[in-house]
């Protein structure tokens, strides 16, 4: 817990594009829709955004609207050795903001390079081609903390953590804090914490309110002020294959999602 604390805010002297995963083993807090959402608000500000789906399920794919016949070349082949990144890419009905998609292949990306040598740095290497195309580039990651994930950890500069509001939130973070200290210590000694964002957040609900001031007790200004709500219009994007910014963007989620991006890039000290 302690090093999630004194970790290092980042500073615009970081080595471009910022890598940023977004993680968290435990599936439906939020992860997805922060990284769709998260990039769309980061392209309409300017910047140029890659989101790696690295998600076996391929929701951040069909979020943005990119249907199952066109995931030809995905990150399984880019992790396989298959394809290179540029044949990977992928553009999206959002200006400035560009996929790897993701296929179910990825499922048994994990088996197959278990017995590889280098197999925890396919995903970094992969992406040295984009040292100068991009702003930033997001990482979803499965709901798991298995090789996929460990890929997007040790390619990554910094992990932002989407955290439910519920009550063992602060158990599963302190497992992936401890995680991302293995990692650390073991694949990629620059790796910090970017911050972690509290979703779902229901204000009709005390519980909400008592997590989110458990986790700011914590790790104090680690977490984003901004909170993410619990909000049907989020929902209800993905099934149109658009983010909420695009679907409904007076929502309260999608403006949620605008503050969030404004916060990220003035951590950054990347504004204007």
């Amino acid at each position: 817990m302690t090093a999630l604390a004194a970790a290092e805010t980042p500073s615009a002297a970081t080595a471009r594009p910022r890598v940023i995963a977004i993680a968290n083993q435990k599936g439906g807090v939020g992860k997805t829709t922060t990284a769709i959402n998260l990039g769309t608000a980061m392209a309409a500000s300017g910047k140029r955004v890659l989101l790696i789906d690295l998600d076996p399920q391929g929701n951040a794919s069909t979020g943005l609207g990119i249907g199952h016949a066109n995931r030809r070349i995905t990150s399984y082949e880019l992790l396989s050795g298959e394809a290179v990144l540029g044949e990977a890419v992928l553009p999206t009905g959002i200006p400035g903001l560009e996929i790897v998609p993701a296929s179910v292949e990825l499922t048994g990306a994990e088996l197959e390079l278990v017995t590889e040598e280098g197999r925890e740095y396919r995903l970094r290497r992969a992406l040295e081609a984009a040292s100068a195309s991009y702003d930033f580039i997001l990482i979803d990651c499965p709901p798991s903390l298995g090789l996929l994930t460990l890929n997007a950890l040790t390619a990554a500069q910094a992990v932002l953590v989407p955290l439910q509001c519920e009550f063992y939130a602060l158990e599963g973070l302190s497992h992936l804090v401890r995680t991302i200290e293995r990692v650390r210590r073991h694949f990629n000694p620059g790796l910090e914490i970017e911050g972690v964002v509290l979703t779902m957040f229901d204000k009709r609900n005390n519980l909400s309110d008592l997590v989110a001031a458990d986790v700011r007790d914590h790790f104090g200004d680690k977490v984003f002020v901004t909170v993410i709500p619990r909000n049907v219009r989020v929902s209800e994007a993905p099934s149109h294959g658009k983010p909420v910014l695009l679907y409904d963007f007076r929502s309260a989620g999608a403006q949620a999602y605008v503050h969030l991006a404004g916060e990220v890039l003035r951590r950054e000290g990347r504004v204007g």
